[in-house]
């Protein structure tokens, strides 16, 4: 507001652009001899909502951050009330749930595929277009290779895995998680696991292993390879499955996580 710009999205620009824009805030030149210094507002781009209408045009930052994800909607997140013990009343909220912008463009809600009393929770990331159209997690194609070598160590959703992600929701175009949007739904994750309990947790990619391991800023690859521990429960940190269909050199490293956890559960 005190340069008169109008609302800004400082996540959809570069390190150096934010910072310009700082310094250029700064009342440090009460002459107001540095107003030429200033950034250009950036221009503005009309936004639609799923159902196709106009929305207020916004600030947008410059060309090289179009791939930033949306900003946030208006006003603090809806504090989440505190959850209930019942399996199925929490499963009942997360599906009704709408407290953040993912609500908007989704078709399902994607909760889980496996039984309660699991021996092992996998945690991904967030549905795809598959799990948004079905409402169950991981049936594409990582998904299935997730369950051939689950069974290479004899473990399967049919009867001993109960499969979750971080989030809900799709977020749009399959982009990353926002920040925010891990602390608005993360609650409910934290909460399956209590209730289900298992024996060992599988954290598959790095936006389940840094929320789990409470390390949010360090490598996958520096995680992986050790037992962490969730809150008591013995924690293995491994790639994401569609990250091995990219790159077959890492299911190896993938078999070896597994070994551990193998090891892990058999101890148990």
């Amino acid at each position: 507001m005190e340069m008169g710009l109008g609302e800004l999205y400082l996540g959809g620009m570069t390190r150096d652009q934010a910072l310009a824009f700082a310094r250029a805030a700064r009342p440090s030149d009460p002459t107001g001899a540095n107003q030429s210094a200033r950034p250009h507002a950036p221009a503005t781009s009309d936004r639609r909502d799923p159902s196709g209408a106009e929305r207020s045009a916004r600030p947008r930052a410059p060309a090289v951050a179009d791939r930033r994800a949306p900003a946030a909607p208006d006003g603090p997140a809806v504090a989440l009330p505190v959850l209930p013990d019942s399996y199925d009343e929490v499963r009942g909220l997360a599906l009704g749930c709408t407290r953040c912008r993912l609500a908007d463009g989704r078709k399902n809600v994607v909760f889980s595929d496996g039984p309660v009393d699991a021996r092992l929770i996998v945690v991904g990331e967030a549905p795809g277009a598959n799990e948004d159209e079905t409402g169950l997690p991981f049936v594409g194609a990582a998904g299935k290779f997730l369950d051939l070598l689950l069974a290479t160590v004899d473990l399967s959703r049919e009867d001993s895995v109960y499969i979750c992600n971080v989030l809900k929701c799709r977020p749009p175009g399959n982009r990353n998680p926002l920040p925010d949007e891990i602390d608005t739904c993360s609650p409910y994750l934290h909460k399956q696991i209590e209730l289900v309990r298992p024996q060992a947790l599988l954290a598959v990619g790095s936006f389940s292993a840094k929320l789990l391991t409470g390390q949010p800023d360090a490598a996958l690859g520096k995680l992986r390879g050790k037992v962490h521990s969730y809150r008591g429960v013995p924690l293995v940190v491994t790639y994401h499955p569609a990250a091995l269909l990219r790159n077959a050199n890492w299911t190896r490293a993938f078999w070896d996580d597994l070994q551990l956890l193998r090891g892990v559960m058999d101890a148990a």
